[in-house]
């Protein structure tokens, strides 16, 4: 079991590290060559920076338990069927019972921006948000050591 993180956009990784650390599970983060990321923890996997490079080299090496953090529902969806868990870094913890509703209203909302109708930008991330995920991400790497 290990955890892996797609690491380009991710504001959580530091969390991600601690938590990895007492859990004593090994961290496993992608990155593209427009970005640098480096901890005394984490492996870093850097790939080329086309279209979908991080997903697809992360979901290549997803095992069955391993934890993936994503904000990326196609990735989410992608994990789920290779039997890991997934959670984005608000700590919604994504499931077989709600990713289809969210996959819903990403293209409903990309339906409707492409309509030409605005739609608000997300709001700024705060230490609650920080909380949140880390309680969701504790919780979820308990549930994947049983």
């Amino acid at each position: 079991m290990k955890i892996l993180v797609d690491g380009d956009a991710c504001p959580v990784k530091d969390i991600i590290v601690k938590v990895a650390k007492e859990f004593k599970i090994d961290v496993v983060i992608f990155i593209d060559t427009s970005h640098i990321y480096s901890d005394d923890y984490s492996v870093v996997v850097t790939v080329d920076k086309g279209a979908d490079s991080v997903d697809i080299a992360l979901i290549n090496k997803t095992q069955p338990g391993d934890i993936v953090v994503t904000q990326d529902y196609g990735l989410a969806t992608m994990v789920l069927s290779k039997k890991g868990y997934a959670i984005n870094n608000h700590g919604l913890i994504y499931t077989n019972e709600n990713i289809d509703a969210l996959l819903m209203q990403r293209y409903i909302g990309q339906k409707l921006r492409k309509s030409g109708v605005k739609t608000h930008n997300p709001r700024k991330r705060t230490s609650e948000d920080n909380s949140k995920f880390e309680a969701q991400f504790r919780y979820l790497c308990a549930k994947a050591i049983k």
